[in-house]
């Protein structure tokens, strides 16, 4: 499947896709749209460093080729800002493993429920242990878009670029770098969409909200900044803040005011504008639930009644699109129908796809009872006392798509097809409940697709 040098993609492409210099034509869907596609995503991940780069450029530019692309929410998020549009919440989904399959899954979902509002997302700590950088997980998702004749922009978004609060104590410089450098390499790859996280350096010993708040406010208005001085011609990033760690005390609106109120007047002195367009709260959830003795997830009491007034406080005040809810992938099937109801903008989905794909009845047993010893070696220092061996695994199986990244992309086909079969219904589901079937109209309306920069890698072309 892989692509073995640049002249087998030349001979591949033959007849399908025509380059001429920096310019893609699609000159037959049909075959690009099958094994073609297949072969140039595989090899975006796993073929040596020329012919991975070469596929990753030929991906990008194919996808805008044919009418999809990476592109920032930013004017769909001020359009709710302004109330010009409302009732639904935007789910943004982690992919931690077989990511081109779960993003064509995505995309038929939303294809089938003319979806145009959802977020392909990751995190920090998610592109360190499942082995994904971010011009890695765009190629895969933008494949999946061209596989699936999917229109429209796709969003691309950095999650919880965190900052690490032992590392910044120890050294803030260097720990800033390090997230400055992350979003240089995200935005190159056409992740349009970044949200800040240094919810973690809230100091709440002090004794004003302000003053807890401050070198939160301060770090994201020195990464919005950062941010808007890389960003291409023509696009906005879309920007988020953070004010309540996930897993930690619920938000309050007046946490919210003292955040946005120091954040507004660091960017004004920075000279920077726009600021972010959501904020991320806390409101009773935590990443991946709680996992129970027996392997399953505790009840989790969300604040429904909390997450609507910190919504409507950072739309009626501060213009935003609303707040974002995390740690919700977990939560029973009835629970998602409130989001869009209190007024949430967007809900970040992560553990609960991970879960069903582990727990598939169709999952090869023995790629399991390996990944499990695997855990059961390399992460032995992380089981807690008293743990059961279900709950040390239903923590740290999401550590198990790196090493094992490779048999995950090569598994059966069979089994790939019925797990993506599951997801396509599951994200069908959730779409629908969150109320983004219909709103590929908006998306049109209010965002564009700009070009690929950069020339070629190595010349691919036919003159």
């Amino acid at each position: 499947m892989i692509f073995t040098d640049l002249g087998a993609i030349r001979s591949a492409l033959a007849g399908a896709v025509r380059i001429t210099g920096n310019a893609v034509a699609v000159e037959n869907p049909a075959v690009l749209r099958g094994a073609l596609v297949d072969r140039l995503a595989q090899s975006a991940v796993f073929a040596s460093a020329d012919v991975r780069e070469a596929s990753r450029w030929l991906i990008r530019r194919i996808a805008h080729a044919a009418g999809t692309g990476p592109a920032s929410i930013q004017d769909l998020y001020v359009a709710m800002g302004r109330k010009q549009i409302s009732g639904f919440t935007v789910p943004a989904i982690n992919i931690r493993g077989m990511t081109y399959d779960v993003a064509r899954a995505v995309l038929r979902a939303a294809l089938a429920h003319d979806v145009g509002a959802v977020v392909f997302e990751i995190a920090r700590t998610e592109i360190g242990y499942t082995e994904q950088r971010p011009a890695e997980y765009a190629a895969a998702c933008l494949a999946g878009a061209v596989r699936e004749g999917f229109l429209g922009p796709v969003f691309l978004q950095g999650d919880h670029f965190q900052f690490n609060a032992k590392k910044h104590a120890a050294d803030p410089t260097v720990e800033t770098r390090a997230i400055k450098e992350l979003c240089a390499e995200a935005i190159a790859a056409g992740f349009y969409n970044i949200d800040i996280d240094s919810s973690t350096l809230v100091d709440l010993s002090l004794p004003t909200l302000a003053e807890q708040q401050r070198e939160n406010f301060e770090r994201c208005a020195e990464m919005t900044a950062h941010i808007r001085s890389l960003q291409p011609d023509g696009v906005v990033v879309s920007v988020g803040g953070e004010i309540g760690e996930v897993g930690k005390k619920n938000s309050t609106v007046d946490e919210l005011r003292a955040y946005m109120d120091g954040y507004l007047g660091a960017i004004r002195a920075r000279g920077v504008a726009p600021g972010i367009s959501k904020i991320s709260v806390q409101t009773g959830t935590s990443h991946g639930g709680v996992p129970l003795p027996d392997g399953s997830v505790a009840a989790v009491k969300l604040d429904f009644d909390c997450l609507e007034a910190l919504s409507r406080a950072a739309r009626d005040d501060y213009g935003m699109s609303g707040a974002v809810q995390h740690g919700a992938s977990t939560l029973p099937e009835e629970a998602f129908d409130h989001f869009p109801r209190r007024g949430a903008s967007e809900i970040h989905l992560a553990t609960g796809f991970q879960n069903l794909i582990y727990e598939h009845p169709r999952f090869p047993a023995d790629l399991r009872a390996r990944i499990y010893q695997h855990l059961a070696r390399t992460c032995a220092d992380e089981r807690k006392s008293g743990e059961t061996d279900e709950q040390f695994l239903y923590k740290t199986r999401k550590k198990g798509f790196g090493p094992f990244k490779r048999e995950f992309w090569e598994m059966a086909l069979g089994p790939r097809d019925a797990i993506g079969s599951d997801l396509e219904a599951r994200f069908g589901l959730l779409m629908r409940k969150l109320g983004v079937a219909g709103t590929r109209a908006a998306v049109d309306r209010f965002v564009r697709i700009p070009p690929p920069p950069g020339a070629p890698p190595l010349s691919l072309g036919d003159g």
